[in-house]
């Protein structure tokens, strides 16, 4: 899986006249080998240390491209930040964000899923795609 989305990230780039970088190939191991919901920040703020001349600027557009090559979501959980996420094809999940800590959990459930399509259905209404992000206080800040 992760040598197929390196492909489609070269190829999408080669299709856009770009080159392909040290720097993209470092940001684009490191983002796939994580299952972090990662800002622009925190990637950056993890290269750093061992990866001191990539610069804040080449992350941000890196990983602008990465959702442009269609391997990784933008997403926004309301507190300012985009987060970015691997697109795993055919697979869907949802999210529980946690207002204290800032959390994420991902999950699936096949009831809800059912649910929705059947609320769908009854307005003759068809569902291209959705989210479900579930807001509250995780199990740790709950102690």
């Amino acid at each position: 899986m992760k040598r197929a989305k390196k492909q489609l990230f070269h190829d999408f780039i080669a299709r856009k006249g770009l080159k392909s970088t040290r720097q993209r190939d470092t940001i684009l191991d490191f983002f796939l080998s994580s299952e972090l919901h990662m800002s622009i920040e925190d990637l950056y703020l993890k290269l750093r240390s061992k990866h001191p001349g990539i610069g804040y600027a080449t992350v941000y557009r890196t990983l602008k491209l990465f959702a442009e090559a269609g391997i990784a979501n933008e997403i926004q959980f309301g507190d300012g930040q985009t987060r970015y996420e691997h697109v795993n094809e055919g697979e869907h999940h949802d999210h529980l964000v946690c207002t204290h800590c800032g959390a994420i959990t991902e999950f699936e459930n096949e009831t809800i899923e059912k649910l929705q399509s059947e609320v769908a259905d009854s307005h003759g209404f068809l569902i291209k795609t959705h989210k479900l992000e579930l807001y509250g206080l995780c199990a740790k800040c709950r102690k």
